[in-house]
């Protein structure tokens, strides 16, 4: 009898564990779901990025591409803004020395009768064109109903970060040339991605404390703007 009250005793505690084990599972998966997620991303970060090879690249998945990116982007960097030569004079020689070269090499490779390794077809399919043009018209009638909210002043959020941007954009358009922001551009966009996907629980974390702090100082502003109508037709009636 003792030893079947043992049982049940230790048949009763592994389901109390695994009861509570249940229950916790439950909370955790909550926690995580409620949490603050950047950019109001569903899915991961490599999904959003688009998920192929571009997101490898720019995750670092494919190390050498992405390192090559930015030894690529520095060397243009020093060369259009050190040398002080013209874009347009600088693509041409290196597109001729390219031209060149590659011509060069195919006829030695004939006369030597050796066999060139096959190149691959660069032809825009009509599918990839009608995409890429559906998509820039879907951002273009995205931008133009921005612009419409903001000329009729319904959206004052959307009209506080265009002005924030845009006054961004002229202090650093007046501050460094425009071949040094695509090269900053071209860092950050090589680099930061990656970072965020590795300390991605930390970031957002942080994120969500800054957007929570954020949204109740615009809820103030916000408010204290929809009362000003009010109080000046007050004022006019008095």
């Amino acid at each position: 009898m003792e030893h079947s009250d043992d049982l049940c005793n230790i048949e009763g505690n592994g389901n109390g564990r695994g009861n509570n084990g249940a229950s916790g599972a439950p909370s955790t998966s909550a926690a995580t779901s409620s949490a603050y997620k950047l950019f109001g991303r569903q899915t991961s970060f490599h999904q959003m990025m688009g998920g192929g090879k571009a997101a490898d690249v720019i995750l670092w998945r494919r190390r050498r591409v992405s390192f090559g990116i930015i030894v690529a982007a520095t060397v243009a960097w020093i060369i259009f803004e050190y040398s002080e030569l013209p874009f347009l004079s600088v693509s041409s020689d290196v597109l001729l020395i390219l031209i060149v070269l590659l011509f060069l090499r195919a006829n030695y490779a004939a006369f030597r009768k050796k066999q060139l390794p096959a190149l691959p077809e660069l032809v825009l399919s009509e599918e990839m064109v009608n995409n890429a043009a559906a998509s820039f018209r879907v951002k273009m009638n995205y931008m133009l109903l921005m612009a419409h909210d903001i000329t009729l002043g319904k959206d004052f959020k959307l009209f506080f970060k265009v002005v924030i941007v845009l006054w961004l954009l002229s202090v650093i358009g007046s501050v460094i040339s425009f071949f040094t922001l695509a090269y900053i551009g071209t860092i950050v966009f090589i680099t930061v991605p990656a970072l965020y996907n590795k300390f991605e629980d930390h970031v957002d974390r942080y994120a969500g404390k800054i957007h929570r702090q954020f949204s109740r100082h615009y809820k103030i502003v916000d408010e204290s703007i929809s009362r000003l109508p009010r109080s000046i037709s007050k004022n006019k009636e008095l």
